[in-house]
């Protein structure tokens, strides 16, 4: 009886072991060319450098609202000067919204409004083409922007790390192509069912959902790409990925099919759907797609090629995190009430930090902050005012599109006129330099050239992509003296808290 109770007891204790041993983080497995082993990317919606950045570092700090005062030394940036602020080329002059007037009108933010707002280079007709001219909305509007006593802890996260004042979009429009440049460097290939005039010489102009997702309404227009993405060049090296997105995991499932039904509350109260089938730019390619949104098999299969295919929800991060097999490269997609689209009721700037602030605040706590390296950026600019001309290296001649204002493109890149709009673009990780702004040349295809570069994957090589034309983000990065202390700011006010 003894030696069975014994014999009992070591099964038991075994078990205990085996099931609380650390395991060890896959990611560091993998040769890199610097001392990063993942990249985070934090893709949020919907605005210009110029709507969050135009006076940085000075905020106006009136009574009642968060303060904001810069440290000794903060460099300067290409902001909006008194010149552009009193005796703007636009029909009135950029102005300052509060913390009150958050909730904005979404604004035209199609293909063809933003190039014509840049009117080549006058900058000059953003009230006219991309001001919003929905019921209730102000045109006016698109000329406003927040300072650092609104969009309070992207200010500080500016003033503890690195941030860029001189990133583009790699395409002008919208949502859509911003997130096929980030993971393929092209929003060519496409191809439509139901086919409506959004896709052009085989391009993509406009927000269509992706064929291969359950959640898309495929009563409408929805589409596929062609072409590799960088998901088939890490699976190549099997080098462990994913793309976390809120609301991906269904609600429940009809006849195997997924509902993805699952909302949150926003600052006015509203409830938000959020899931955003055409935000998940890899459910567009089918090698890389998971139609039905199923879960991994494991929580240790997260970044591995199984039923998932690498998408998974945004619960499927912190798992990996808690069982130490975080992916190499991961790409996270807000909730839609947190990834800060204008759009009555939608998202905002402070829907949006709360959000950012409590992911990072988060996973700051966690040992793979040491070895991470965390990009926080925007699918495009909601037309948005920005008074940065994008430098066009993409001309296109399309007549219909571009409104000869693009230049003479090759056959290659017809509409797909870029770079467009300037960007905020910051780097957070212990690898940054510190309360630094570098004015080098970036576009969101410079995030595909560095996860290429750093795993050592080679190019896509796809039609009229942009990849191998990107700037580099090593300006904004220190390997010889990193600081591994964190920064934890409060989600409501934006401050830190130490």
């Amino acid at each position: 009886m003894q030696k069975k109770l014994a014999f009992v007891l070591s099964v038991f204790i075994f078990f205990i072991l085996f099931n609380s041993r650390t395991y060890p983080d896959p990611a560091h497995n993998f040769h890199t060319a610097t001392p990063i082993k993942h990249i985070l990317v934090l893709f949020q919606e919907n605005v210009s450098f110029d709507h969050y950045f135009a006076t940085y570092p000075h905020a106006l700090n009136p009574p009642g609202e968060p303060p904001f005062y810069p440290k000794p030394g903060t460099p300067s940036i290409n902001g909006l000067t008194s010149y552009l602020l009193h005796h703007n080329p636009n029909l009135v002059n950029p102005f300052r919204l509060d913390r009150s007037q958050v909730s904005t009108c979404d604004q035209n933010h199609e293909y063809k409004a933003e190039i014509k707002a840049y009117n080549g280079g006058l900058m000059n007709h953003f009230v006219q083409e991309t001001g919003s001219r929905y019921d209730h909305c102000n045109p006016d509007t698109v000329m406003g922007y927040f300072d650092g006593n609104t969009v309070t802890a992207l200010w500080n996260y500016a003033q503890r790390f690195a941030m860029d004042d001189n990133a583009f979009g790699t395409n002008f429009g919208p949502s859509t192509m911003g997130a096929l440049n980030l993971i393929a460097g092209t929003n060519a290939g496409a191809h439509p069912r139901n086919y409506k005039d959004t896709i052009v010489n085989g391009v993509d102009i406009a927000d269509i959902d992706p064929t291969y997702d359950d959640c898309s309404n495929h009563h409408k227009q929805t589409m596929s790409i062609t072409g590799k993405n960088i998901g088939d060049l890490l699976n190549k090296k099997r080098i462990t990925w994913g793309w976390f997105q809120g609301g991906f995991t269904p609600t429940k499932r009809i006849h195997g099919i997924a509902v993805c039904g699952s909302y949150s509350y926003n600052v006015l109260g509203r409830k938000i759907r959020n899931y955003m089938p055409h935000h998940e730019p890899f459910q567009y390619f089918k090698q890389t797609a998971n139609p039905h949104h199923l879960p991994p098999s494991s929580p240790y299969k997260i970044g591995y090629t199984d039923q998932a295919n690498h998408q998974y929800g945004l619960r499927d991060f912190w798992q990996s995190l808690k069982y130490h097999v975080m992916p190499a490269v991961c790409f996270i997609k807000a909730p839609a009430v947190g990834d800060g689209h204008a759009g009555m009721g939608y998202s905002d700037p402070l829907d949006e930090q709360k959000y950012l602030v409590n992911f990072l605040n988060r996973f700051q706590k966690s040992p793979e902050w040491k070895s991470t390296l965390i990009v926080l950026t925007y699918d495009d600019s909601d037309g948005w005012y920005d008074h940065v001309m994008p430098p066009i290296l993409r001309h296109s001649d399309d007549p219909k599109n571009d409104s000869g204002l693009c230049g003479k493109g090759a056959a290659d890149t017809q509409d797909r006129c870029g770079p467009g709009p300037r960007l905020p673009f910051l780097i957070i990780s212990p690898y940054s330099k510190i309360n630094d702004v570098s004015h080098h040349f970036l576009e969101q295809t410079s995030i595909l050239r560095f996860i290429e570069d750093n795993w050592k994957l080679g190019r896509l090589k796809n039609p009229a992509d942009a990849d191998r034309e990107s700037g580099s983000i090593l300006d904004m990065l220190n390997f010889q003296h990193p600081n591994f202390s964190p920064l934890f700011l409060d989600p409501k006010t934006g401050k830190p808290t130490y």
